[in-house]
């Protein structure tokens, strides 16, 4: 439990604002049916997940759209229960229906960059764009009215076939994969065990980030239970392409032992979790009790990235 606290308190005494960087604004986005099958003992019941592609100037984000709708459905129930308040405090707990990881790729700076949530916080790995050896051929294809060309590669220890669309000059696409002179809207493996299927693309309306309506931060200016949320941040307008102001930074490993002692015992890592926000509480507010379920960890023997040469 100590050693949990300890981890807990040296990442949470790194939380700064991400790489200063002026926000993006999505122009297009691209729909996917993304398809993982981990359980290779269970292929007829691969992971699914619908999954969306925010591409703006000069950088993209990849992330759950399942989530996104979650997200628009949560922000009516928050307001819901402001306005039901009387005192103004506000308690919700938040239940995603899809994967917290998004993607956000910087082709000019060459940078790829991970957004994890993890339990009430939320992490951000930095890393280089991966550089993928692409042998593009001529044959064509289209996609939701989109002109496409084949291209092919091995990367992380999958021999993959990717679909791009030269017409949107970004080269970036889901996950990680990258480097095209395009925009990849469709790619899988030769099993078909990862598939990013296209399912659809559309132009972004866009919001203007200085009207946005923004949801009350949490209090902690003083006593009371303040608003807490469970699950993650409360999230903005997702055509907004931005790095987390307020993310953990921290690298894939050390990420990984988080999750890995999450697992491992939920309810101490909890606790330390807790423990660590309990002190930086100001003097006279109520101490955070908050029970979180945990889920059990699926069966995966056939993750997304395999070893390879």
């Amino acid at each position: 439990m100590k050693r949990l606290i300890t981890i807990y308190a040296l990442l949470a005494a790194t939380m700064q604002a991400a790489i200063a960087q002026t926000p993006d604004t999505a122009q297009v986005l691209v729909h996917y049916k993304f398809t993982h099958v981990r359980d290779t003992t269970n292929r007829d019941h691969p992971y699914t997940e619908n999954m969306a592609l925010y591409i703006g100037k000069i950088s993209s984000a990849y992330k759950s759209y399942d989530n996104v709708l979650e997200q628009a459905e949560f922000k009516k129930q928050l307001q819901a229960a402001k306005a039901s308040s009387p005192d103004g405090n506000v308690s919700i707990r938040r239940n995603r229906r899809g994967s917290g990881a998004e993607y956000y790729e910087f082709p000019n700076e060459k940078k790829l960059a991970r957004k994890e949530p993890l339990v009430m916080d939320t992490y951000l790995i930095d890393d280089a764009m991966p550089a993928i050896d692409w042998k593009i051929s001529s044959d064509t294809a289209m996609f939701g009215g989109l002109h496409c060309q084949k291209a092919t590669a091995h990367f992380k220890g999958r021999d993959y076939t990717a679909w791009f669309c030269p017409d949107m000059p970004l080269h970036v696409g889901p996950w990680k994969l990258n480097g095209l002179p395009g925009v990849i809207v469709q790619a899988y493996d030769t099993r078909k065990d990862v598939q990013f299927m296209f399912d659809g693309v559309e132009k972004v309306f866009v919001t203007i980030p200085d009207k946005q309506e923004k949801l009350a931060e949490p209090k902690n200016d003083g006593p009371g239970p303040g608003m807490i949320i469970i699950g993650g941040d409360n999230g903005g307008d997702p055509n907004i392409i931005q790095l987390p102001k307020n993310a953990i930074k921290t690298t894939d490993k050390e990420f990984s032992k988080l999750q890995e002692a999450m697992h491992k015992d939920p309810d101490a890592f909890v606790q330390s979790m807790m423990a660590a926000h309990n002190a930086n509480r100001p003097a006279g507010s109520d101490q955070m009790k908050i029970n979180i379920k945990v889920s059990p960890q699926p069966v995966i023997n056939n993750p997304i990235e395999l070893p390879g040469k």
